[in-house]
């Protein structure tokens, strides 16, 4: 249950501070924007570290899934571009993906 709250926290900062770096490199801002970018991966490092996972190559995987349907529901929020069929069935496949690495049993 904790997964399912951390990997989404997790999502936004990285996709946050990876925006920040975004927006002043190609979107001509202030240098400033680094400033809460680094704070926020520093956030999303740091969330990645609360999965209950024996392994971290495990954590990242199916973290992986998760950050890209957050990547979508970013490009739909934030920078208001609707995802195509594509990017909905790939996010799906993704999703269900990520749920069979961190959720499947093992023995």
């Amino acid at each position: 249950m904790k997964a399912v709250l951390v990997y989404p926290l997790a999502a936004v900062a990285e996709i946050a501070g990876c925006f920040a770096f975004w927006a002043w490199l190609k979107l001509d801002r202030s240098p400033l924007w680094l400033v809460p970018g680094v704070a926020c991966l520093i956030a999303f490092a740091w969330l990645l570290t609360l999965i209950p996972a024996e392994a971290a190559g495990r954590a990242f995987a199916a973290y992986g899934g998760v950050y890209i349907c957050a990547s979508l529901i970013w490009m739909a929020t934030v920078e208001r571009t609707a995802p195509d069929r594509w990017d909905l069935i790939g996010g799906l496949a993704c999703i269900v993906g990520a749920a069979i690495i961190l959720f499947g049993p093992r023995g």
